[in-house]
Protein backbone atom coordinates (compact mmCIF):
# COMPACT_ATOMS: atom_id res chain seq x y z
CA UNK A 1 0.00 0.00 0.00
CA UNK A 2 1.27 3.64 -1.14
CA UNK A 3 0.48 7.13 -0.07
CA UNK A 4 1.53 9.86 -2.28
CA UNK A 5 1.42 13.45 -1.50
CA UNK A 6 0.16 15.46 -5.15
CA UNK A 7 -1.03 18.84 -3.25
CA UNK A 8 -0.51 20.80 0.76
CA UNK A 9 2.99 19.15 0.58
CA UNK A 10 5.50 21.69 2.38
CA UNK A 11 2.62 24.34 1.55
CA UNK A 12 -0.99 25.14 2.57
CA UNK A 13 -3.24 25.00 -0.55
CA UNK A 14 -4.11 22.17 -3.13
CA UNK A 15 -4.46 19.19 -0.77
CA UNK A 16 -4.64 16.04 -2.30
CA UNK A 17 -3.20 12.71 -1.35
CA UNK A 18 -3.83 9.72 -3.15
CA UNK A 19 -3.62 6.47 -1.55
CA UNK A 20 -3.12 3.20 -3.74
CA UNK A 21 -4.01 -0.46 -2.05
CA UNK A 22 -1.78 -3.78 -3.36
CA UNK A 23 -4.65 -4.49 -5.56
CA UNK A 24 -4.13 -1.50 -7.54
CA UNK A 25 -7.35 0.27 -6.28
CA UNK A 26 -7.04 4.31 -5.42
CA UNK A 27 -8.56 6.30 -3.69
CA UNK A 28 -8.16 10.40 -3.66
CA UNK A 29 -7.95 12.32 -0.51
CA UNK A 30 -9.47 15.53 -1.24
CA UNK A 31 -9.27 17.54 -4.52
CA UNK A 32 -7.93 21.09 -3.96
CA UNK A 33 -6.85 24.03 -6.08
CA UNK A 34 -3.79 25.40 -5.42
CA UNK A 35 -4.25 29.11 -4.38
CA UNK A 36 -1.54 31.89 -3.89
CA UNK A 37 1.48 30.19 -4.83
CA UNK A 38 2.63 33.03 -7.29
CA UNK A 39 3.61 32.33 -10.60
CA UNK A 40 3.56 29.14 -10.20
CA UNK A 41 0.18 28.58 -9.59
CA UNK A 42 -1.60 27.86 -13.20
CA UNK A 43 0.82 25.00 -13.70
CA UNK A 44 0.55 23.68 -10.37
CA UNK A 45 -3.52 23.49 -11.62
CA UNK A 46 -2.80 21.90 -14.65
CA UNK A 47 -1.09 19.13 -13.91
CA UNK A 48 -2.46 16.14 -11.27
CA UNK A 49 0.83 14.28 -11.31
CA UNK A 50 -1.36 11.27 -11.68
CA UNK A 51 -4.30 9.70 -13.85
CA UNK A 52 -8.08 10.85 -13.35
CA UNK A 53 -8.99 8.01 -15.02
CA UNK A 54 -7.42 5.23 -13.15
CA UNK A 55 -9.05 5.94 -9.79
CA UNK A 56 -11.88 4.91 -7.89
CA UNK A 57 -13.20 7.30 -5.39
CA UNK A 58 -12.63 10.62 -4.02
CA UNK A 59 -12.94 11.74 -0.59
CA UNK A 60 -13.27 15.25 0.79
CA UNK A 61 -12.55 16.45 4.03
CA UNK A 62 -14.24 19.97 3.81
CA UNK A 63 -15.79 22.45 0.81
CA UNK A 64 -13.09 24.93 1.00
CA UNK A 65 -11.61 25.48 -2.38
CA UNK A 66 -8.03 24.36 -2.03
CA UNK A 67 -9.76 20.95 -0.45
CA UNK A 68 -12.50 20.28 -3.29
CA UNK A 69 -11.81 23.01 -5.84
CA UNK A 70 -9.61 21.00 -8.57
CA UNK A 71 -12.69 18.34 -8.58
CA UNK A 72 -14.34 19.40 -11.79
CA UNK A 73 -10.95 19.20 -13.60
CA UNK A 74 -10.42 16.35 -12.49
CA UNK A 75 -13.79 14.99 -13.51
CA UNK A 76 -13.29 16.72 -17.23
CA UNK A 77 -9.60 14.66 -17.31
CA UNK A 78 -11.70 11.35 -16.95
CA UNK A 79 -12.28 10.36 -13.41
CA UNK A 80 -16.47 9.02 -13.11
CA UNK A 81 -16.13 7.59 -9.68
CA UNK A 82 -17.85 8.75 -6.68
CA UNK A 83 -17.03 11.36 -4.25
CA UNK A 84 -17.81 11.03 -0.71
CA UNK A 85 -18.86 13.99 1.71
CA UNK A 86 -21.03 15.16 4.57
CA UNK A 87 -24.17 16.44 3.55
CA UNK A 88 -23.42 19.97 4.66
CA UNK A 89 -19.89 19.65 2.21
CA UNK A 90 -22.22 19.11 -0.64
CA UNK A 91 -24.42 21.84 -0.07
CA UNK A 92 -21.53 24.28 -0.04
CA UNK A 93 -19.56 22.82 -2.71
CA UNK A 94 -22.32 23.22 -4.84
CA UNK A 95 -21.90 26.66 -4.75
CA UNK A 96 -18.08 26.89 -4.27
CA UNK A 97 -17.38 25.01 -7.55
CA UNK A 98 -20.03 27.09 -9.26
CA UNK A 99 -18.49 30.19 -8.03
CA UNK A 100 -15.20 29.07 -9.07
CA UNK A 101 -16.02 27.87 -12.31
CA UNK A 102 -17.56 31.15 -12.76
CA UNK A 103 -13.95 32.88 -12.38
CA UNK A 104 -12.34 30.33 -14.19
CA UNK A 105 -14.20 31.18 -17.07
CA UNK A 106 -14.34 35.10 -16.62
CA UNK A 107 -10.83 34.97 -16.37
CA UNK A 108 -9.92 33.04 -20.00
CA UNK A 109 -13.04 35.44 -21.58
CA UNK A 110 -11.02 38.29 -19.96
CA UNK A 111 -7.37 37.12 -21.34
CA UNK A 112 -9.13 36.55 -24.45
CA UNK A 113 -10.33 39.87 -25.08
CA UNK A 114 -6.52 40.66 -24.50
CA UNK A 115 -4.20 38.47 -26.58
CA UNK A 116 -2.34 39.64 -29.32
CA UNK A 117 -3.03 37.88 -32.62
CA UNK A 118 -1.86 34.30 -33.11
CA UNK A 119 -1.93 33.91 -30.03
CA UNK A 120 -3.16 30.71 -28.66
CA UNK A 121 -6.71 31.20 -26.68
CA UNK A 122 -6.68 30.88 -23.42
CA UNK A 123 -9.18 28.20 -21.75
CA UNK A 124 -10.35 28.38 -18.36
CA UNK A 125 -9.58 25.76 -15.81
CA UNK A 126 -12.80 23.78 -15.89
CA UNK A 127 -16.16 25.48 -17.05
CA UNK A 128 -19.49 25.21 -14.81
CA UNK A 129 -20.60 22.07 -16.82
CA UNK A 130 -18.16 20.64 -15.46
CA UNK A 131 -19.40 21.46 -11.93
CA UNK A 132 -22.79 20.29 -13.20
CA UNK A 133 -20.79 16.61 -13.91
CA UNK A 134 -19.11 17.06 -10.76
CA UNK A 135 -22.04 17.47 -8.61
CA UNK A 136 -23.68 14.37 -10.06
CA UNK A 137 -21.16 11.73 -8.67
CA UNK A 138 -21.46 13.54 -4.81
CA UNK A 139 -22.71 10.79 -2.57
CA UNK A 140 -23.65 11.71 1.40
CA UNK A 141 -22.10 9.85 4.33
CA UNK A 142 -22.86 11.05 7.92
CA UNK A 143 -20.85 11.73 10.85
CA UNK A 144 -19.98 8.63 12.51
CA UNK A 145 -21.34 6.12 9.93
CA UNK A 146 -19.12 3.50 8.60
CA UNK A 147 -19.85 2.80 5.05
CA UNK A 148 -17.96 0.98 2.47
CA UNK A 149 -17.02 2.98 -0.33
CA UNK A 150 -14.95 -0.61 -2.12
CA UNK A 151 -14.23 -3.44 -1.30
CA UNK A 152 -12.58 -4.41 1.75
CA UNK A 153 -12.68 -0.16 2.39
CA UNK A 154 -14.61 1.50 4.52
CA UNK A 155 -15.15 5.04 5.38
CA UNK A 156 -16.27 6.80 8.82
CA UNK A 157 -16.45 10.89 9.13
CA UNK A 158 -16.45 12.22 12.58
CA UNK A 159 -16.79 15.95 13.28
CA UNK A 160 -13.52 18.46 12.19
CA UNK A 161 -14.88 21.58 13.63
CA UNK A 162 -13.08 23.67 10.95
CA UNK A 163 -16.55 24.69 8.95
CA UNK A 164 -20.25 23.47 8.59
CA UNK A 165 -19.49 19.88 7.39
CA UNK A 166 -15.72 19.25 7.86
CA UNK A 167 -14.80 16.27 8.80
CA UNK A 168 -11.69 13.93 9.45
CA UNK A 169 -11.37 10.94 7.14
CA UNK A 170 -11.14 7.64 8.71
CA UNK A 171 -10.39 4.90 6.95
CA UNK A 172 -10.62 0.84 7.66
CA UNK A 173 -8.79 -1.35 5.46
CA UNK A 174 -8.62 -5.27 4.95
CA UNK A 175 -5.99 -6.84 2.55
CA UNK A 176 -5.01 -9.88 3.05
CA UNK A 177 -6.19 -10.98 6.08
CA UNK A 178 -4.56 -7.73 7.46
CA UNK A 179 -6.64 -4.48 8.59
CA UNK A 180 -4.84 -1.20 8.38
CA UNK A 181 -6.31 2.09 9.31
CA UNK A 182 -5.67 5.70 8.44
CA UNK A 183 -6.70 8.99 9.32
CA UNK A 184 -6.75 12.31 7.18
CA UNK A 185 -7.18 15.29 10.04
CA UNK A 186 -8.44 17.67 6.76
CA UNK A 187 -7.85 20.55 8.64
CA UNK A 188 -8.84 20.83 12.25
CA UNK A 189 -11.39 23.75 13.95
CA UNK A 190 -10.78 25.28 17.32
CA UNK A 191 -12.03 23.67 20.57
CA UNK A 192 -13.77 26.28 21.56
CA UNK A 193 -14.88 28.02 18.26
CA UNK A 194 -17.36 30.62 18.58
CA UNK A 195 -20.10 29.11 16.31
CA UNK A 196 -19.18 24.73 15.61
CA UNK A 197 -18.60 22.44 17.82
CA UNK A 198 -15.40 21.30 18.86
CA UNK A 199 -13.90 18.24 16.83
CA UNK A 200 -14.48 15.05 17.85
CA UNK A 201 -12.89 12.11 18.80
CA UNK A 202 -11.92 9.21 16.74
CA UNK A 203 -10.52 5.70 16.67
CA UNK A 204 -7.11 4.43 17.23
CA UNK A 205 -5.09 4.72 13.97
CA UNK A 206 -1.68 2.92 11.87
CA UNK A 207 -1.00 6.44 9.89
CA UNK A 208 -2.21 9.85 10.33
CA UNK A 209 -2.47 12.35 7.59
CA UNK A 210 -2.02 15.65 9.91
CA UNK A 211 -3.12 19.30 8.88
CA UNK A 212 -0.09 21.50 10.79
CA UNK A 213 -1.39 25.20 9.74
CA UNK A 214 -0.38 26.72 12.88
CA UNK A 215 2.04 23.85 13.57
CA UNK A 216 3.98 26.56 15.78
CA UNK A 217 1.50 29.11 16.87
CA UNK A 218 -1.15 30.11 19.68
CA UNK A 219 -4.04 31.81 19.03
CA UNK A 220 -5.23 34.31 21.78
CA UNK A 221 -8.78 33.52 23.24
CA UNK A 222 -11.95 33.50 21.49
CA UNK A 223 -13.73 36.60 23.69
CA UNK A 224 -11.53 39.55 22.71
CA UNK A 225 -12.93 39.15 19.21
CA UNK A 226 -15.65 41.17 19.84
CA UNK A 227 -13.74 43.77 21.23
CA UNK A 228 -11.14 44.15 18.46
CA UNK A 229 -13.37 44.46 16.39
CA UNK A 230 -15.83 47.07 18.10
CA UNK A 231 -12.29 49.00 18.58
CA UNK A 232 -11.29 48.87 15.15
CA UNK A 233 -14.24 49.88 13.98
CA UNK A 234 -15.47 52.68 16.71
CA UNK A 235 -11.47 54.19 15.92
CA UNK A 236 -12.05 54.08 11.72
CA UNK A 237 -15.34 55.08 11.37
CA UNK A 238 -16.24 57.16 14.11
CA UNK A 239 -13.44 59.01 15.09
CA UNK A 240 -11.35 59.37 11.35
CA UNK A 241 -14.26 58.65 9.02
CA UNK A 242 -12.97 55.75 7.21
CA UNK A 243 -13.61 52.77 5.91
CA UNK A 244 -12.70 49.52 7.45
CA UNK A 245 -11.88 46.84 4.88
CA UNK A 246 -12.01 43.05 5.68
CA UNK A 247 -10.83 40.32 3.37
CA UNK A 248 -12.96 37.49 4.25
CA UNK A 249 -13.54 33.67 3.24
CA UNK A 250 -17.23 33.65 2.40
CA UNK A 251 -17.41 30.16 3.99
CA UNK A 252 -16.68 29.95 8.10
CA UNK A 253 -14.62 33.21 8.35
CA UNK A 254 -17.45 35.32 6.87
CA UNK A 255 -20.39 33.95 9.35
CA UNK A 256 -17.82 34.19 12.04
CA UNK A 257 -17.60 38.24 11.43
CA UNK A 258 -21.26 38.64 11.28
CA UNK A 259 -22.00 36.40 14.68
CA UNK A 260 -19.57 38.80 16.32
CA UNK A 261 -21.18 41.82 15.09
CA UNK A 262 -24.59 40.60 16.03
CA UNK A 263 -23.04 39.59 19.46
CA UNK A 264 -21.98 42.85 19.74
CA UNK A 265 -25.76 44.36 18.48
CA UNK A 266 -27.32 42.41 21.38
CA UNK A 267 -24.68 44.25 24.14
CA UNK A 268 -25.69 47.66 22.60
CA UNK A 269 -22.23 48.04 22.03
CA UNK A 270 -21.96 47.92 18.14
CA UNK A 271 -21.28 51.23 16.15
CA UNK A 272 -23.41 52.92 14.30
CA UNK A 273 -22.35 52.90 11.14
CA UNK A 274 -23.07 50.90 7.78
CA UNK A 275 -22.19 47.28 7.10
CA UNK A 276 -21.96 45.84 4.05
CA UNK A 277 -21.31 42.19 2.94
CA UNK A 278 -20.32 42.06 -0.43
CA UNK A 279 -20.14 38.91 -2.20
CA UNK A 280 -22.76 36.65 -3.34
CA UNK A 281 -21.43 33.60 -2.38
CA UNK A 282 -20.94 34.59 1.18
CA UNK A 283 -24.83 35.68 1.35
CA UNK A 284 -25.37 31.51 0.13
CA UNK A 285 -23.15 30.38 2.54
CA UNK A 286 -24.77 31.69 5.49
CA UNK A 287 -28.21 30.58 4.02
CA UNK A 288 -26.21 27.48 4.07
CA UNK A 289 -25.10 27.36 7.25
CA UNK A 290 -28.54 28.69 8.74
CA UNK A 291 -30.19 25.50 7.19
CA UNK A 292 -27.61 23.45 9.46
CA UNK A 293 -28.42 24.47 12.80
CA UNK A 294 -27.48 20.86 14.06
CA UNK A 295 -23.77 22.12 13.68
CA UNK A 296 -23.82 25.02 16.12
CA UNK A 297 -22.22 24.86 19.67
CA UNK A 298 -24.42 24.87 23.03
CA UNK A 299 -23.28 28.53 23.42
CA UNK A 300 -25.08 29.42 19.88
CA UNK A 301 -28.00 27.53 20.54
CA UNK A 302 -28.08 29.93 24.06
CA UNK A 303 -27.91 32.62 21.84
CA UNK A 304 -30.71 31.90 19.21
CA UNK A 305 -33.04 31.17 22.30
CA UNK A 306 -32.92 35.48 22.26
CA UNK A 307 -32.06 36.07 18.58
CA UNK A 308 -33.23 33.32 16.58
CA UNK A 309 -30.99 34.89 13.31
CA UNK A 310 -27.41 34.98 14.60
CA UNK A 311 -26.14 36.40 11.40
CA UNK A 312 -27.82 39.45 11.41
CA UNK A 313 -28.18 43.08 12.94
CA UNK A 314 -28.88 46.47 12.56
CA UNK A 315 -27.58 48.03 9.37
CA UNK A 316 -26.47 44.82 7.61
CA UNK A 317 -26.73 45.13 4.07
CA UNK A 318 -26.00 42.01 1.68
CA UNK A 319 -24.51 43.57 -1.90
CA UNK A 320 -26.46 42.34 -4.41
CA UNK A 321 -24.45 43.00 -7.97
CA UNK A 322 -21.61 44.77 -8.93
CA UNK A 323 -23.51 47.99 -10.09
CA UNK A 324 -24.17 48.17 -5.92
CA UNK A 325 -20.55 46.94 -5.40
CA UNK A 326 -18.86 49.58 -7.05
CA UNK A 327 -21.06 52.44 -5.84
CA UNK A 328 -19.30 51.34 -2.07
CA UNK A 329 -16.44 52.89 -3.81
CA UNK A 330 -17.79 56.48 -4.83
CA UNK A 331 -19.54 56.69 -1.02
CA UNK A 332 -17.44 58.98 1.45
CA UNK A 333 -19.59 57.93 4.43
CA UNK A 334 -17.91 55.68 7.03
CA UNK A 335 -18.43 51.61 6.70
CA UNK A 336 -17.89 48.00 7.16
CA UNK A 337 -17.45 46.37 4.20
CA UNK A 338 -16.60 42.31 4.05
CA UNK A 339 -15.78 40.98 1.23
CA UNK A 340 -13.98 37.29 -0.61
CA UNK A 341 -11.67 36.55 -0.86
CA UNK A 342 -9.41 36.10 2.69
CA UNK A 343 -6.32 36.46 1.36
CA UNK A 344 -7.09 38.94 -1.52
CA UNK A 345 -6.15 37.02 -4.31
CA UNK A 346 -9.36 37.74 -6.39
CA UNK A 347 -12.92 38.81 -5.98
CA UNK A 348 -14.45 41.74 -5.21
CA UNK A 349 -12.26 42.74 -2.22
CA UNK A 350 -9.11 43.61 -4.01
CA UNK A 351 -11.20 46.60 -5.34
CA UNK A 352 -11.78 47.87 -2.27
CA UNK A 353 -8.35 47.45 -1.41
CA UNK A 354 -7.34 49.22 -3.90
CA UNK A 355 -9.57 52.18 -3.77
CA UNK A 356 -8.99 52.41 -0.11
CA UNK A 357 -5.40 51.69 0.51
CA UNK A 358 -3.85 55.36 -0.49
CA UNK A 359 -6.42 56.85 2.26
CA UNK A 360 -4.79 56.68 5.98
CA UNK A 361 -8.30 57.22 7.27
CA UNK A 362 -8.81 53.61 6.42
CA UNK A 363 -7.89 50.27 8.03
CA UNK A 364 -7.50 46.70 6.04
CA UNK A 365 -8.52 44.09 8.60
CA UNK A 366 -7.14 40.51 8.28
CA UNK A 367 -8.75 38.27 10.49
CA UNK A 368 -7.16 34.87 9.53
CA UNK A 369 -4.22 33.13 7.72
CA UNK A 370 -2.98 34.33 4.62
CA UNK A 371 0.12 32.48 2.74
CA UNK A 372 2.60 34.73 2.66
CA UNK A 373 2.72 35.22 -0.90
CA UNK A 374 -0.38 36.40 -1.13
CA UNK A 375 -1.56 39.89 -1.35
CA UNK A 376 -3.19 39.74 2.35
CA UNK A 377 0.10 38.05 3.50
CA UNK A 378 2.13 40.89 2.22
CA UNK A 379 -0.14 43.65 3.91
CA UNK A 380 -0.16 41.23 7.36
CA UNK A 381 4.19 41.14 7.15
CA UNK A 382 4.06 45.06 6.68
CA UNK A 383 5.12 46.06 2.86
CA UNK A 384 4.93 49.67 2.22
CA UNK A 385 3.90 48.88 -1.47
CA UNK A 386 2.15 46.05 -3.70
CA UNK A 387 0.98 45.21 -6.61
CA UNK A 388 -2.79 44.93 -7.89
CA UNK A 389 -4.16 44.99 -11.29
CA UNK A 390 -0.53 45.28 -12.65
CA UNK A 391 -0.05 48.35 -10.50
CA UNK A 392 2.20 49.31 -7.79
CA UNK A 393 0.33 51.38 -4.68
CA UNK A 394 1.35 52.63 -1.87
CA UNK A 395 0.03 51.00 1.60
CA UNK A 396 -1.42 54.63 3.31
CA UNK A 397 -4.49 53.03 5.23
CA UNK A 398 -3.53 51.35 8.67
CA UNK A 399 -3.33 47.06 8.67
CA UNK A 400 -4.47 45.38 11.96
CA UNK A 401 -5.00 41.98 12.13
CA UNK A 402 -6.99 39.75 14.39
CA UNK A 403 -5.04 36.57 13.87
CA UNK A 404 -7.51 34.53 16.80
CA UNK A 405 -10.44 34.43 14.60
CA UNK A 406 -8.89 31.52 12.13
CA UNK A 407 -10.88 28.15 11.29
CA UNK A 408 -7.64 26.61 11.81
CA UNK A 409 -6.53 24.74 15.47
CA UNK A 410 -3.34 26.25 16.87
CA UNK A 411 -0.69 23.75 17.82
CA UNK A 412 -2.62 22.91 21.64
CA UNK A 413 -5.66 22.37 19.32
CA UNK A 414 -3.74 20.06 17.04
CA UNK A 415 -2.18 17.86 19.99
CA UNK A 416 -5.34 17.88 21.76
CA UNK A 417 -6.79 16.22 18.61
CA UNK A 418 -4.24 13.43 18.45
CA UNK A 419 -4.89 13.02 22.67
CA UNK A 420 -7.62 10.11 21.40
CA UNK A 421 -4.40 8.37 20.02
CA UNK A 422 -1.59 6.04 21.57
CA UNK A 423 1.31 7.72 20.09
CA UNK A 424 3.49 4.57 20.22
CA UNK A 425 0.65 2.70 18.02
CA UNK A 426 1.13 5.10 15.08
CA UNK A 427 3.21 3.73 12.89
CA UNK A 428 3.99 7.05 10.95
CA UNK A 429 2.19 10.73 10.78
CA UNK A 430 2.27 12.88 7.97
CA UNK A 431 2.91 16.67 8.42
CA UNK A 432 0.73 18.45 5.40
CA UNK A 433 -1.05 21.65 4.93
CA UNK A 434 1.86 24.04 6.38
CA UNK A 435 4.43 26.02 6.05
CA UNK A 436 8.02 23.96 5.69
CA UNK A 437 9.28 25.81 9.05
CA UNK A 438 6.35 25.76 11.02
CA UNK A 439 5.99 21.97 10.04
CA UNK A 440 9.20 21.29 11.34
CA UNK A 441 8.99 22.82 14.61
CA UNK A 442 5.52 21.30 15.05
CA UNK A 443 7.89 17.63 13.92
CA UNK A 444 9.56 18.22 17.22
CA UNK A 445 6.47 19.07 19.73
CA UNK A 446 4.82 15.85 18.00
CA UNK A 447 7.95 13.92 18.97
CA UNK A 448 8.19 15.31 22.70
CA UNK A 449 4.29 13.92 23.27
CA UNK A 450 5.64 10.22 21.91
CA UNK A 451 4.85 10.20 18.00
CA UNK A 452 8.56 8.81 16.95
CA UNK A 453 8.01 8.76 13.50
CA UNK A 454 7.09 11.74 11.52
CA UNK A 455 7.48 12.38 8.13
CA UNK A 456 7.18 16.01 6.10
CA UNK A 457 6.41 14.76 2.57
CA UNK A 458 7.78 16.95 -0.47
CA UNK A 459 5.38 17.26 -3.51
CA UNK A 460 4.82 14.24 -5.07
CA UNK A 461 6.48 12.15 -2.84
CA UNK A 462 5.67 8.63 -2.18
CA UNK A 463 5.68 6.31 0.54
CA UNK A 464 4.88 2.91 1.50
CA UNK A 465 3.16 2.19 4.09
Amino acid sequence: MKITFHGAARAVTGSKHLLTLNNGTQILLDCGLFQGMGDITDGLNESFGFDPKGMSAVVLSHAHIDHCGLLPRLVAEGFSGPVYCTPATMDLSRILLMDSAKIHEQDAEYANRHIKLKEDQEMPLYTEEDVVKTLSLFKVVEYLEDFEITPGVTLRFTDAGHIIGSAAVHLKIKENETETRLTFSGDVGRYGDLILKSPQNYPQADYIIMESTYGDSLHKDLEPIEEALREIISETCLVKKGKVIIPAFSVGRTQELLFALNALELKKQLPDVRYYVDSPLSKQATEVLKNHPEYYNNGVKQVMKIDNDVFNFKGLKFIENVVESKALNDDPRPCVIISSSGMAEGGRVRHHIKNNIGNRKNTILMVGYASPGSLAGQLIAGRHKVWMFRQEYDVVAEVRSIQSMSAHGDYEDLLQFLECQQPKAVRQLFLVHGEYDVQQRFALRLKDHGFDHVEIPQYHQEFEL
